[in-house]
């Protein structure tokens, strides 16, 4: 691929940019360098390389899952005035 000014310019308007020519003078170069790196990339033999959706194993990060003593109703409740027959009482909703 031809990295040169006219590439650049139409880029930048496809996106919508407004570059000044000290800009794109910039750009070019970074831009050749870019190409050139996955120029590289694409030049590597991957036919027998199985595909890698994630750098690390993925692990089951859940604890195990155990009973133990809980909050009663009333400890629940005791600190609310919003309550009845044993429930929090919420706001009508129609």
């Amino acid at each position: 691929m031809e990295v040169d000014k006219s590439l650049i310019t139409h880029v930048a308007e496809v996106a919508r940019l407004n570059l000044t020519e000290q800009e794109i003078k910039e750009l070019l170069p970074q831009l050749k360098e870019i190409i050139k790196a996955f120029s590289e990339i694409q030049e590597i033999n991957t036919d027998n390389t199985e595909p890698s959706f994630h750098p690390i194993e993925l692990k089951n990060a859940q604890r195990e899952d155990k009973a133990k003593a809980s909050l009663s109703n009333e400890s629940a409740l005791r600190n609310t005035r919003h309550k009845k027959d044993g429930y929090f009482k919420g706001p009508k909703i129609l």
